[in-house]
C-alpha cells in the first residue's frame, strides 16, 4: 500500500487575488463614534463595509489547510458505497459523524462541496488505454482490480493521455459501489442516493418529535394530482420497461431529435402507426390559478384512468383487444373491444377475459381507438394507469402527462421490482380484484377504477405515504437548514447554506425542485461553466446569474452526460454534435441503446478528453478550500439490460407456451450470468480532493 499522498497538486494560481477572499481588517465599531460634522445629536454611527468579518483563507502549505485523503489507518472490509460520498458531503456541511474510510483534516476550513456525476466514466478507462479490451493493458500501466476495496494512487505517467489531467487534480481513484440489493438485482438510482438523504435526528428535530406524538408517522397532506406526474428522469431510469416518450417531455430540440432517431431505429414512428397526443410543450398543460378551485385534487385538470387487455398473436406480439377508460368520478368514458391487428394465436382468456367469440364481429380497430383518444386526451388531460407503458405500447400512443401507480406506490424492495395492481388494491383499498376464473379473467373497467381509487387515496394521504420516502428528504432542503455562519452581528439573523443543481434539460421538474439555484444545460460545456457560476457567485461574472448568493452556493451537484451518451448508456441516444465534427461521434444507423456496446477508441478518447477538460476548468476556477467530488454512478448497463430483456421474454412465453416452444431459454446459467452483470453494473468509481 502506498503512503498516503498529499492532496492533488495545488495550482500556482491559487495564490492569485482572483481566488483569495479579501479580509476586512477594520473591526466593526463596538460603540458609536464621535461625528466630526455638526448634526442634531452630535453623534453618528460608523457603518462597517461588512457586517461580518470573513474568515481568512489558510495558506496552502499551512497546517490548518484542509484535506481529504486516504487514511493509512483505514481497514476497509468492503467497497465504499455511494451513500458514503453523500455522508462525506454532509460531514463537511452539516453535523453528521465523521467518515471512517477517509481522513478529513481541518474540516471547518472547507467552505464548499462540489459534486459532479459522470456516467460512463469507468475505472477500466484508467488502466493505460482508452479501451475496455484487457489485452491492451500493459504491465506497467495503472492496475485497478475490481476485487480490491482500496483506492489506487493516480500517477500521470501510467494514465492514458486524455486522463493524465486527473492526476493533477486527484490523488486516488476510488472503487465506489452503487447502493443496491444483489440478491434481488435491485440497483438504486445514483441520483436518488446522493440527492435524497435520511432525515436527521438533531436536537431540534427530537424536540419537535417530542411535542408531536404522531411525528414518527407520515402526516396526511392533501396533494394535487399534478405532484404525481411521472418525470422524464423517472421514465429514462425505468430501464427494464419499454417507454416511448412523448416529444414534449424533452426540454431541448437536441434531445427531441435524439429521441426521434431512437424511435425510428425502434420502429415507433408514424410510419409504423404510432401517434402522439397534440401537446407541443409541457407548459400547454398548465391551468391558470384563477381556474383552479381551492383545495382541488385535480388542479383544474381532466383526469382519466385507463386499462387495456391484450391477447397473443402468432409472432409472440401482444395485441390490443379491449380498452377501458373511466373519469375522475369512476364513470365509464370508453369501454371498447378492439379488432386485433394480427391473427390471434392465444386469447389468454384466463388473464384477459377475452374469447374468440367476443371478437368475432368486432369492427373497431386500433386506429379507431387512437382517433377517439386523440380527441379525449387534451393538453390538460392527465392519463392514469398501472404500468401504463404496456397499455400505451399496445395502443401505439404517447402522452406526456402520466400518473402511474407502479411509480407512486413503489415496491418495498425498490426498483426494478414493481408491485402488482392486485396486491396494491388488496393492501391499500382492502378490495379484491382480478378474481375471475376460467373465461372471466380480468375486467379492465374494474382495474381502471382500482387505479383511480389508489390515486385518489394517494392524493388524500400525500407523496410520502406508502413509500420509503417517509424517512428521507431532499439534500437541498437539508442543506438549506444548515447555518453557514454565526448569528449576524447587526440583524441577529442566521445565514443559511444554499444548494445548486446543474443538469441537462430542466432540473426544476425533478430533484432540483428544492434547490435554491438551478441551471438547465444543453452541453457538458454549459454544465462546467454553470458549476463555476454556482460555486463562485456572481461577483466574477458580468452576465446575469439569478438567485446565486454573493458568496456562491455551499453545495453544488451537477451531471455531465456526453460520455454516457457516446458510450450508449443514455437511452436518449448519442451525444450532440459539437463544432461541426459530429460524423465521428454518431452511432451507426440502426443501432440503438441496447445494441451499441461502445464507440471506436478514437471517438471514446475524444469524448473522454473533452470531459476531463471540463472537469479541469471547474477545478481551476473553484475557490480555495472547496471539496471536489466526482462519481460515475453505475458501471456498464448493456449486459444487464440484455439479460433482463431475455428474462422478461422467457417469463411472458412461459405463461402461455409449452417448454419446447419457448424461444428464449432461462436456466441457472443465464441466472448466474445476470447476477454477475448486475454486480458489475453496481461498481463505479470516484475521485475526491480539496482545491
Amino acid at each position: 500500500m502506498d503512503d498516503p499522498p498529499q492532496a492533488a497538486t495545488v495550482q500556482a494560481g491559487q495564490k492569485r487575488k482572483l481566488e483569495e477572499e479579501p479580509e476586512n481588517n477594520a473591526p466593526a465599531p463596538s460603540e458609536p463614534q464621535r461625528a466630526t460634522g455638526d448634526d442634531q445629536n452630535g453623534w453618528q454611527v460608523a457603518q462597517s463595509k461588512s457586517s461580518k468579518r470573513r474568515k481568512k483563507v489558510p495558506k496552502t502549505q499551512s497546517n490548518n489547510y484542509p484535506s481529504i485523503k486516504h487514511s493509512p489507518n483505514a481497514r476497509l472490509q468492503s467497497t465504499v458505497k455511494l451513500s458514503e460520498l453523500q455522508r462525506l458531503a454532509l460531514y463537511v456541511l452539516d453535523d453528521v459523524p465523521a467518515p471512517n474510510w477517509v481522513a478529513v483534516d481541518n474540516v471547518k476550513q472547507i467552505r464548499k462541496v462540489v459534486t459532479v456525476m459522470i456516467p460512463g466514466l469507468e475505472a477500466g478507462l484508467f488502466n493505460g488505454s482508452i479501451s475496455l479490451d484487457a489485452a491492451q493493458h500493459r504491465s506497467n500501466n495503472l492496475q485497478i482490480s475490481p476485487d480490491d476495496y482500496y483506492p489506487v494512487r493516480l500517477e500521470s505517467e501510467k494514465l492514458p493521455e486524455p486522463l493524465k489531467v486527473f492526476a493533477e487534480m486527484f490523488p486516488h481513484i476510488w472503487p465506489i459501489k452503487t447502493v443496491g440489493d444483489e440478491k434481488f438485482g435491485r440497483i438504486q438510482s445514483p441520483l436518488e442516493t446522493i440527492l435524497n438523504t435520511p432525515l436527521p435526528k438533531s436536537k431540534d428535530q427530537k424536540n419537535e418529535e417530542n411535542s408531536n406524538k404522531e411525528s414518527n408517522k407520515p402526516q396526511n397532506v392533501r396533494t394535487p394530482i399534478t405532484k404525481f406526474l411521472v418525470t422524464l428522469d423517472e421514465l429514462l431510469d425505468d430501464v427494464p420497461m419499454e417507454w416511448t416518450i412523448h416529444p414534449a417531455m424533452y426540454p431541448t430540440a437536441e434531445e427531441k431529435a435524439l429521441a426521434l432517431s431512437k424511435r425510428e431505429a425502434d420502429g415507433r414512428t408514424a410510419a409504423e402507426g404510432w401517434v402522439d397526443t397534440a401537446v407541443e410543450s409541457m407548459e400547454d398543460g398548465d391551468v391558470p390559478d384563477k381556474d383552479i378551485e381551492q383545495g382541488s385534487l385535480t388542479a383544474g385538470r381532466k383526469v382519466l384512468s385507463m386499462d387495456c387487455e391484450m391477447c397473443r398473436a402468432a409472432n409472440n406480439n401482444y395485441v390490443l383487444t379491449r380498452v377501458s377508460v373511466v373519469d375522475w368520478n369512476g364513470d365509464v368514458v370508453m369501454d371498447e373491444l378492439v379488432k386485433p391487428d394480427e391473427p390471434i394465436e392465444d386469447y389468454l382468456t384466463q388473464y384477459s377475459g377475452i374469447t374468440e367469440e367476443m371478437l368475432r364481429d368486432v369492427t373497431t380497430t386500433r386506429v379507431d381507438i387512437q382517433n377517439r383518444l386523440l380527441e379525449i386526451l387534451t393538453p390538460q388531460t392527465i392519463l392514469m394507469g398501472h404500468s401504463v407503458n404496456s397499455d400505451l405500447n399496445a395502443l401505439k400512443m404517447t402522452h406526456p402527462f402520466i400518473v402511474d401507480t407502479s411509480f407512486i406506490y413503489p415496491h418495498p424492495r425498490g426498483p426494478p421490482l414493481k408491485s402488482s395492481l392486485k396486491w396494491l388494491t388488496q393492501k391499500y383499498l382492502s378490495r379484491s380484484i382480478q378474481q375471475g376464473h376460467g373465461s372471466s379473467g380480468h375486467d379492465s373497467v374494474e382495474d381502471a377504477r382500482a387505479v383511480l381509487d389508489l390515486v385518489k387515496l394517494k392524493c388524500e394521504k400525500g407523496p410520502k405515504w406508502a413509500t420509503h420516502d417517509a424517512n428521507v428528504e431532499s439534500i437541498f432542503k437539508r442543506i438549506g437548514r444548515c447555518v453557514r455562519s454565526k448569528t449576524h452581528s447587526v440583524t441577529g439573523a442566521e445565514e443559511h447554506r444554499a444548494g445548486a443543481m446543474v443538469d441537462w434539460g430542466d432540473p426544476k421538474r425533478g430533484y432540483g425542485s428544492l434547490a435554491q439555484v438551478v441551471f438547465g444545460c444543453e452541453t457538458d460545456e454549459d454544465v462546467a461553466k454553470n458549476v463555476v457560476k454556482a460555486a463562485v457567485g456572481p461577483d466574477r461574472f458580468d452576465d446575469n446569474t439569478p438567485d446565486v448568493p454573493v458568496k456562491g452556493c455551499d453545495f453544488v451537484w451537477a451531471r455531465m452526460r456526453e460520455l454516457e451518451a457516446v458510450r450508449g448508456w443514455w437511452q436518449a441516444g448519442k451525444a450532440p454534435a459539437e463544432n461541426g465534427d459530429d460524423a465521428e461521434g454518431n452511432f451507426p444507423n440502426g443501432e440503438t441503446f441496447e445494441s451499441v456496446q461502445q464507440p471506436s477508441a478514437e471517438v471514446l478518447a475524444k469524448t473522454v478528453s473533452r470531459t476531463a477538460a471540463h472537469l479541469k476548468h471547474i477545478y481551476d476556477n473553484l475557490p480555495p478550500c472547496t471539496a471536489f467530488i466526482i462519481y460515475s454512478g453505475t458501471g456498464d448497463p448493456h449486459e444487464n439490460n440484455r439479460l433482463q430483456a431475455m428474462k422478461r421474454q422467457f417469463r411472458k412465453e412461459y405463461q402461455t407456451k409449452k417448454w419446447d416452444e419457448i424461444s428464449v431459454k432461462w436456466t441457472d446459467t443465464e441466472d448466474q450470468a445476470l447476477r454477475r452483470a448486475q454486480k458489475k453494473m453496481m461498481l463505479g468509481c470516484g475521485f475526491i480532493t480539496v482545491k
